[in-house]
């Protein structure tokens, strides 16, 4: 039974912020340190410093010898099953550095050329350089490490999706980077037969970790060792029949070793590899999973586009429906606008509770029109508005919208209406709240909503918008 079905949600994994995880078992995905970095919002940036901040404390200890202290560390990345991300096929049990391997994890890291000699900086850099940690371990330290933000967001989503909390449930170790120490606490989370759950961003998983060992080997490191091979005209150097020398990777791994001890021995002589891998790693960095990805790996539907066209057509307009239907257009803009916008909130309160925004969305956009949008203007936030109104959109929506615009925040909104009957007259409202820098108001009927949805349908995950694009051209141009 997954989460949305034990606590009865009415809805599935493409309409969730979070991970919809089967409660007693696992599903394989994995938190990767390089997507907590990508990350623009407040909430991310928290996250990654937490992991560096973690790691920095674990390695410090190791270089001054203060074995305990680093093994106690690592300890408290206990193997728990609230995740339920990993490997495991059967029950959820976690893959940390826990209590079992802590003393392995110690071991290998103080003994390491790459510890001692300041190679090894970042928590994924295990990977690539220490035997025995995989991708599975990295992604539950991670959760560990961010469990205190992960139970924040938990709790926001409880309260968004109205998923009961239980109080007063053991939270496990937090990371507290001013202490150096793990602390715990009671705290507030969903309780389910299985144990607790905390819940995972979708936006953060992957099907991998981006960094490979085999592939930094083979096609950064490798090459580099071949080109020293031929400079210095070794015996590893064949002639090929045309006059050309060249060095074979095969030779390669013979002469050095294949495992991580071999990378950890060419990485010394060659930092400018990682360095160079690391970058590229950062620049690219890997796009969340999108709806196709996620049907196939829970073996669930994908967003039923034609059923929200009909849901839409099919309810009625007036204040009656007016929860109805702010409850269906942030189904359909949830679906449709992820992964660029994540993490909704209903009825946010700003100004000290004085004004509410219907629905906020984070721009985590990577990509497509809502990345080119943060580009050029402050958009760290999306506000939208939902008017089912059987009347004409006026200056008093557009205005009640604007206010809740500023330079921190973001200066961009989408007004949700049924029907606009006076199109050319609304535009020149929206234009006209731009050019006196009140904001940026995109305003869309029914009829723009299904066009949107039948353009995603067309071109699957594009997250390009072109009919927001030159919604939105108009308001500069």
């Amino acid at each position: 039974m997954r989460v949305s079905e034990y606590f009865k949600l009415g809805k599935t994994q493409p309409y969730l912020d979070f991970v919809d995880v089967r409660l007693n078992t696992d599903i394989q995905v994995f938190v990767d340190p390089t997507a907590l970095r990508s990350l623009k919002s407040t909430w991310g940036h928290a996250c990654a410093s937490l992991v560096q901040h973690y790691f920095e404390a674990v390695l410090a200890h190791i270089k001054k010898g203060n074995d305990i202290k680093a093994q106690s560390l690592l300890n408290s990345l206990s193997e728990r099953n609230e995740f339920h991300l990993g490997y495991c096929s059967g029950r959820s049990k976690g893959h940390a550095f826990g209590k079992i391997s802590a003393k392995y994890v110690w071991g290998a890291l103080s003994n390491s050329l790459a510890s001692k000699t300041g190679l090894l900086q970042d928590l994924e850099d295990t990977c690539l350089l220490i035997k025995g940690i995989d991708k599975d371990m990295i992604s539950d330290a991670v959760c560990n490490i961010i469990r205190g933000p992960l139970i924040k967001y938990t709790q926001d989503m409880c309260a968004y999706y109205g998923i009961l909390l239980t109080p007063d449930i053991p939270s496990g170790p937090i990371w507290n980077p001013t202490s150096e120490a793990w602390e715990s606490s009671l705290v507030s989370l969903p309780m389910t037969d299985e144990g607790k759950v905390i819940l995972i961003p979708k936006i953060l998983v992957r099907h991998n970790i981006n960094y490979q060992y085999q592939e930094y080997y083979r096609h950064f490191l490798l090459p580099i060792m071949q080109d020293a091979e031929l400079q210095a005209n070794t015996s590893l150097v064949r002639l090929l029949k045309d006059g050309r020398k060249r060095v074979t990777k095969i030779d390669l791994l013979e002469k050095y070793g294949s495992d991580k001890l071999a990378v950890v021995n060419q990485t010394l002589k060659y930092p400018h590899a990682l360095k160079k891998y690391k970058t590229e790693k950062e620049d690219q960095a890997s796009y969340p999973l999108n709806h196709e990805q996620f049907s196939q790996i829970e073996e669930n539907d994908p967003p039923n586009w034609d059923d929200l066209i009909v849901a839409l057509s099919e309810l009625s307009i007036g204040q009656e429906c007016a929860d109805e239907y702010e409850k269906l257009i942030e189904k359909i803009l949830s679906a449709l606008f992820y992964p660029s916008l994540c993490n909704p909130t209903k009825q946010h309160k700003i100004h000290e509770g004085r004004k509410r925004i219907d629905i906020t969305y984070t721009n985590e956009s990577k990509f497509g029109f809502f990345a080119w949008l943060s580009i050029h203007y402050p958009s760290a936030f999306i506000f939208v508005e939902c008017k089912n109104y059987g009347k004409e959109i006026g200056n008093p929506e557009i205005d009640q919208l604007s206010g809740r615009f500023s330079p921190s925040r973001g200066i961009v909104g989408i007004l949700v209406c049924r029907s606009v009957n006076n199109p050319k007259l609304l535009e020149k409202r929206c234009i006209d709240t731009a050019k006196d820098q009140r904001g940026y108001i995109l305003v869309l009927s029914d009829t723009d909503i299904i066009n949107l949805i039948k353009a995603e349908k067309k071109i699957f995950e594009a997250q390009t918008f072109p009919l927001l694009m030159n919604k939105f051209r108009k308001l500069v141009d």
